[in-house]
């Protein structure tokens, strides 16, 4: 019999979005217990609902609000809604898995068997963060229980901030984009284009040096820049256009290493800024599982460890960017890739979800408890 506590997931990230970390930790969650995983909210209808689908065993949860509410009043919608919900589901103290702080209300007044806040980006550095967005996180900080983090960079960030605080770096399914280094058709929207090409895949939006890749493709014409992905909170009409710059728009997670498999090089052309300060993209150790070389703008978890170990190439900028893409496209890859299978055999989501399953209850004895905002979950020292 499996006395495993139903987990109840808060994230800003849709399920249907790009497929990431919660995708990646939830799935694997879901294969021994049910999962809730609770989306904002979405504002528009005349009355307030849930809109609820099942995938499996992960259960995911809209709320449905009418636009115009004062955020207090929307909270205690999505609280009760939420609640009752999970009463009528025989949902008794989840453990509740928080991505997003500015979700912390729904779980006032729940009883939880433990709180878990996996810490993915700086969420207060991004364009449009809420104002109380800070707030809530040092509030969440005194609700959780342990604290994970997306990449080191974080973790030196947030280590201070709570008596238990674990690096979970990006980790990667190997097999998955593996199969990029078998003979996989090239897709219908990039066969066409000629050789060499050079690929991104993720969320277009103001993490991206826009500026590098334009300058990339005006000065290097015979190069075709593939770019996968949605444009969120940036305008379309804004980004650079040139014959040889392709946008085909957001790709499953299962299409991607038939995209990959005829890319030469990979990139990862992040500005440098408050947005990417505390990044550890997940498309680092995805791309070197693949098969393509990478070349990366000074990002420090890309730098450390893949930079420093000669597994990535490291571009500040433009020219060196360009030399770089350059230098690999003429380059026998075969000692790297040997090396990046050797590191990334190291890790993988499984071993990621196992591990921080082991911290979970590695922590102080706590039994499930009703809370408050601002109530402090346990007290220990460091690990």
């Amino acid at each position: 019999m499996n006395t495993l506590p139903d987990l109840l997931c808060l994230s800003h990230l849709r399920w249907d979005f790009v497929y990431q970390r919660p995708q990646h930790l939830m799935s694997r969650a879901a294969r021994d217990r049910r999962v809730y995983y609770v989306e904002d909210p979405m504002f528009g209808t005349r009355e307030a609902h849930l809109q609820v689908r099942r995938e499996g065993n992960v259960t995911v949860v809209q709320p449905q609000l009418p636009p115009g509410l004062p955020d207090e009043v929307a909270e205690a919608h999505g609280r009760r809604l939420l609640q009752t919900f999970l009463r009528q589901e025989g949902v008794a103290a989840p453990l509740a898995w928080v991505y997003t702080p500015m979700q912390l209300p729904l779980l006032d007044g729940l009883a939880t068997s433990a709180v878990v806040y996996d810490c993915m980006d700086e969420l207060a550095n991004f364009r449009y963060a809420p104002p109380q967005l800070r707030g809530r996180e040092r509030q969440l900080f005194a609700r959780a229980d342990v604290v994970f983090t997306g990449g080191q960079r974080l973790y030196e960030a947030k280590r201070e901030q709570h008596p238990r605080v674990c690096a979970f770096p990006s980790s990667v399914d190997v097999a998955h984009f593996a199969q990029a280094r078998r003979d996989l058709p090239d897709p219908a929207d990039q066969r066409d284009l000629p050789r060499p090409r050079l690929g991104f895949y993720g969320v277009i939006d103001e993490r991206l040096d826009t500026a590098l890749i334009g300058e990339l493709a005006r000065r290097h014409p015979q190069w075709q820049i593939v770019l996968l992905g949605p444009v969120v909170k940036i305008a379309p009409e804004t980004l650079p256009r040139s014959a040889n710059l392709h946008y085909l728009g957001m790709k499953s997670y299962t299409e991607l290493p038939g995209y990959l498999a005829h890319w030469d090089v990979a990139l990862l052309p992040f500005a440098i800024n408050e947005a990417t300060e505390f990044i550890s993209p997940t498309k680092t150790p995805e791309y070197l599982a693949a098969g393509v070389p990478v070349v990366s703008t000074p990002i420090r978890d890309v730098e450390r460890p893949y930079g420093e170990q000669g597994l990535v190439s490291i571009a500040r900028d433009v020219d060196e960017f360009g030399a770089a893409v350059a230098d690999l496209l003429g380059q026998n890859h075969a000692p790297r890739q040997r090396r990046a299978d050797a590191l990334l055999a190291q890790g993988s989501w499984d071993r990621t979800w196992e591990a921080m399953q082991a911290a979970l209850v590695a922590r102080p004895p706590l039994a499930a408890r009703t809370g408050r905002l601002g109530q402090r979950g346990w007290t220990g020292g460091d690990d």
